[in-house]
């Protein structure tokens, strides 16, 4: 299942027609009414997102709205309002309190499928990367490291790119009084060039520039580098348009509005992107500044035991959590030893970095490489069940024999490597060791155990193979 939907809504008809969409694209959902407790089921249940309905700004929905992201367990689960304004109440309105209220989107009735599923995708998708950051930094606290302290923080750069300046100055003019950031406005041009878009936080930016569609394409333009690529993206459409919104959030877009631009509604959704923005840029930079130089291998630039194993235990803790599955890869290079010993180590070490690549382009971004030996792999993949890991694991054995490994000089030519994996699944329902008297440390235990049993398996079959810990057991 792509992920938990949770549906609140009053009326059971609206709850059953969204239920059978979002369950014919594969979501697990769960529908109640505005009379549960809703911020303790979303305890209960965990939902990757929750779905509001609510027809005015004293609804029952909006409340409910503000004490999840009061509440320090669900203020990071995104939520999605929809609704119909009930009468004296405008749709801009119902929208403003909805965004006002914490919500992540708003949605007017009736809804279109195609549209809602994007932002779903794309909320998902940002909360999947922010939880990645946490874990991370979890892993950094578990370590010994001290949080950095809290930085003054500086106004935000806002940049807004329209068709014409009179658009972006009525965009500006209409948050006037509204925001403390430094808003630019800036042509294509501006935007793509290399020193003034790297000091931007957040870009607006019209689909229409020229032609229609080609903001779109700056965007991905902006997505494509290094200095832009984390920027929160807002696309302007020139109307509703469910179709062209739907391929923005697909295309990186972070939030959507259309035209006419309200000023109080962009300066709500403005605040609501810097203030993720600004918490996603510390949590990188507590992965990055805190663990580069105690738990990253110098030679190849991948992750050292001490975190990896330290890393391992926190996937094994959202498992428990979360009831998904995850897999423990053991790898190790075959006959490393004859390239040392024919080649030097130079040449040794050119190959364990070339291997180390491999790996790394070869996996998912939420997935953990370490090197934990002298030619010793290990892999840590959350969300992962048996027949994903085996698919992976035989991946890495085909991209890493693929193509022979140049050596360094006085080494002349190159080598063809390969490699022998070992995989172990546990958590969710997966067939691997489960919890023992010790408990999640002798889950852990077993696991690795297993691994590093199947590796010896792959050994024994001839190497240049994969061998699942059930099948090793």
């Amino acid at each position: 299942m792509p992920g938990k939907v949770l549906i609140v809504d009053d009326v059971p008809t609206n709850r059953v027609v969204l239920k059978v969409k979002l369950a014919a694209a594969c979501y697990d959902v769960v529908a109640c009414s505005t009379n549960e407790d809703i911020v303790a089921l979303v305890r209960t249940i965990r939902p990757r997102l929750v779905i509001l309905n609510c027809d005015g700004p004293d609804a029952p929905e909006l409340e409910a709205c503000r004490a999840l992201r009061a509440d320090e367990e669900a203020s990071a689960i995104p939520i999605i309002v929809t609704g119909a304004p009930r009468q004296n109440v405008s749709p801009a309105e119902l929208r403003l309190c909805a965004l006002e209220a914490g919500a992540d989107a708003f949605h007017a009735k009736p809804i279109d499928e195609t549209l809602l599923l994007a932002r779903i995708r794309n909320l998902m998708r940002m909360r999947e990367v922010s939880e990645e950051l946490r874990l991370r930094g979890s892993t950094s606290r578990a370590l010994g490291f001290a949080e950095e302290a809290e930085a003054y923080e500086r106004p935000a750069r806002i940049a807004l790119v329209a068709a014409d300046v009179a658009t972006a100055q009525r965009w500006r003019d209409g948050m006037e009084g509204r925001l403390k950031h430094r808003i630019s406005i800036l042509d294509r041009h501006a935007v793509l060039n290399g020193s003034t878009p790297a000091l931007q936080d957040v870009y607006v930016i019209a689909s229409k520039l020229r032609d229609a569609g080609d903001g779109l394409h700056l965007m991905s333009e902006l997505r494509s580098r290094r200095w832009s690529r984390h920027a929160s993206i807002l696309i302007v459409t020139e109307q509703e348009d469910p179709a062209q919104e739907a391929m923005a959030l697909d295309l990186g877009a972070v939030d959507l509005i259309h035209e006419p631009v309200d000023g109080r509604e962009l300066a709500v959704r403005l605040k609501t992107l810097v203030a993720r923005k600004r918490e996603s840029d510390k949590l990188r930079r507590r992965v990055r500044d805190g663990l580069k130089l105690a738990v990253i291998d110098p030679l190849t630039g991948l992750y050292n035991r001490r975190y990896a194993l330290s890393h391992l235990a926190r996937i094994r803790d959202r498992a428990a959590e979360t009831g998904r599955s995850f897999a423990v890869m053991a790898l190790d290079l075959d006959r490393f030893k004859q390239v040392n010993d024919a080649h030097g180590h130079a040449a040794g070490d050119a190959v364990l970095c070339a291997v180390a690549k491999r790996l790394s382009s070869n996996l998912r971004s939420i997935d953990m490489v370490a090197r934990i030996g002298g030619e010793e792999f290990l892999v840590a993949m959350p969300d992962t069940n048996e027949e994903e890991a085996r698919a992976a694991a035989q991946r890495l054995c085909r991209r890493i024999e693929a193509e022979p490994i140049p050596l360094p000089l006085p080494a002349k030519g190159s080598v063809r490597q390969t490699v022998s994996i070992g995989v172990a699944v546990g958590g969710g329902t997966a067939q691997a060791p489960m919890e023992g008297e010790d408990g999640s440390e002798t889950l852990l235990e077993a696991m690795m155990d297993l691994a590093d049993r199947a590796l010896l398996s792959s050994k024994a079959q001839g190497r240049n193979t994969v061998t699942l810990g059930r099948d090793a057991a």
